[in-house]
Order: C-alpha cells, then structure tokens, then sequence
C-alpha cells in the first residue's frame, strides 16, 4: 500500500496535559472548555461552522508510540480488539471527538465536551449533523454491560 502523508490543520488546546481527570469521552464532562486554532490559511473553512451545535474533530494521538492489535480499556481489563475499542495504541494514531461548538473567533473554534490532550495535532473538522450521524437501533457490543440506559453503571474518568 502507498504511504499516506497528512498534515495538520491546526492545534487542539485544552486542560488535559497528562491522562489524570481526562474523560474516557467528553461528553461525560460537559463543562470543560477547550479551543482549536487553526492554520490561519484554512481560517474561511471555518465560515458557516458555527452555524451547528456540534463537530467532529479527527486529530492524531501525538502522546502515543505503541502500537497494539488488541487492548483493554478503561471500562474494563478484558482485552479487545483494537477496532472494537477506542484505545489511542491504533495503527495510525488517529482519534476523533464530538465537540459542542461554543463560538468561533477568527481561526479559533472554542468548545466543550472535550477529551484530548493539550497540544494535539488537528487533522480535519467536520459539522456533526443529526440527520446524517444519527443511528437508530445501535447495537454498542461490549459497552452495553457497562450501561443501563445510557447512563454508567460507574464513575467514567
């Protein structure tokens, strides 16, 4: 296979510099705010984003070197595949968030529902919309034990 080279759009920054107090994802810990500044040369992509609650973000897990074909993760020590599991140890590295847009100043994007940490290289934003993402009937695999009706059966970091 051809080598794909990717170049970052901008920086993610937010509070998280190591793993302590950092959500498995965001949306667990509503209230902290982060900001994305993106290259000023792609500051017109951000024209109409705010526009919609929420984005996807895909970025790269710049703290990771491991690469691993199964892991655990945080919900539990059993091992999973790694394309069942949302563990930064994947081939590429690469991660993705929804965020709940806050406002856009110039060639930043203020958020919360953050999950990532400080400093990580931003790959590409996309407009997160209902009628496209949403699923119905969704079957999460192994998570579903560790919820009853949405909500954790335990604390989630």
């Amino acid at each position: 296979m051809q080598e794909i080279i990717i170049k970052p759009i901008g920086i993610i920054y937010s509070p998280y510099k190591n793993a302590d107090g950092i959500p498995i994802q965001g949306r667990f810990k509503e209230e902290i705010e982060a900001f994305a500044e993106i290259d000023k040369k792609y500051e017109a992509g951000l024209k109409d984003l705010d526009g919609f609650s929420h984005a996807i973000l895909i970025y790269q897990f710049h703290n990771e070197t491991q690469e691993k074909i199964t892991a655990h993760p945080y919900l539990e020590e059993e091992t999973h595949g790694i394309f069942a599991v949302r563990s930064p140890y994947r081939p590429n590295r690469i991660g993705l968030s929804i965020v709940k847009i806050k406002k856009i100043i110039k060639n930043r994007l203020y958020f919360t529902e953050v999950d990532v940490f400080d400093q990580t290289p931003l790959i590409d934003i996309k407009p997160y919309v209902e009628f496209f993402d949403k699923r119905e009937n969704v079957k999460s695999g192994w998570v579903e034990k560790h919820f009853e009706k949405g909500i954790p059966k335990q604390t989630i970091l």
